[in-house]
């Protein structure tokens, strides 16, 4: 399992019940989880006074009951700044496990000793579009949602990233690979976090299941000659890491490289056991 357990500002401080007590920079969040189905007891005293309650129904969704959470605050990893907020579905606009994908799409950036296009796409917030500007990549950073593109501006402008070589694309993410094949274009390393289950603007049914090899296959179409990396990201509970590994493995066959996959998690600091957080496969070029 790779843990992103380098964090500062962020940790999860106790699990039980379905849900996880979590500090974010100076405030406790206590959010349902749907990996969390052990009874344990509740050591840590946050669970009594939280700043934010996000309390599931049993009809689906839910709501927040705050106590004394601000609209908006920041949070810091290693040199990056994200702007985080409550919004609907339990989410702040960050998810902290993928902190561990940052930190090895920078070593493999880095690495590679010549400039290097990324592609990002459901491209969310800007997580990985940030660490690999940061680390000197171009990046085109494509999502379908036009709240969550302006909310990857406001943090690549947080973290110093305001004149940094990265294109932001309000657009379907397959559409817009379809269109880059047409024209030829071609990128050096891909990042992507689709969604498990979504709906397109006519109707269109989203099954990641489904759609996630035709997805792959089509992604392979726009990698340059000499690829750097190619990142996968799943929450779909089902999606295990040895079946996304087989995927990568055989439609990336053709250029030299490996792939490995696992599940990411972040430790609990009341038990040290790890809370698992989806799964990610990385396919990277082999020396």
């Amino acid at each position: 399992m790779w843990i992103a357990d380098q964090w500062k500002e962020y940790e999860v401080l106790d699990t039980s019940k379905g849900e996880k007590l979590e500090r974010w920079g100076d405030y406790l969040l206590i959010r349902p989880d749907p990996q969390v189905i052990w009874d344990l007891p509740k050591h840590h005293r946050g669970w009594k006074k939280p700043d934010a309650h996000y309390h599931r129904s049993t009809k689906g969704g839910g709501e927040w009951e705050f106590f004394s959470l601000p609209e908006q605050w920041d949070i810091h990893y290693r040199s990056l700044t994200f702007h985080l907020k409550p919004f609907s579905f339990k989410h702040t606009g960050l998810f902290p496990e993928q902190a561990v994908n940052w930190d090895w799409i920078t070593q493999k950036i880095r690495q590679a000793g010549r400039p290097v296009k990324v592609l990002n796409l459901f491209a969310y917030t800007g997580g990985a579009t940030l660490a690999a500007a940061k680390a000197g990549a171009s990046v085109t950073h494509v999502d379908a949602a036009k709240g969550m593109v302006s909310w990857a501006k406001e943090n690549a402008a947080a973290s110093g990233l305001s004149d940094a070589p990265i294109r932001y694309l309000v657009d379907d993410c397959v559409k817009f690979v379809e269109r880059e094949i047409r024209r030829g274009n071609t990128y050096d390393a891909i990042i992507m976090d689709p969604p498990s289950y979504g709906r397109g603007p006519k109707g269109e049914i989203w099954k990641l299941e489904d759609m996630i090899h035709p997805l792959i296959r089509l992604c392979a179409k726009v990698l340059s000659d000499d690829p750097c990396f190619f990142l996968i990201n799943s929450y779909t509970t089902g999606l295990s890491p040895a079946v996304l590994t087989y995927m990568l493995s055989w439609e990336l066959r053709y250029f030299n490289g490996i792939t490995d996959a696992q599940d990411i998690g972040l430790r609990v600091a009341s038990t040290g056991l790890v809370l698992p957080c989806g799964a990610s496969a990385r396919w990277e070029k082999q020396a």
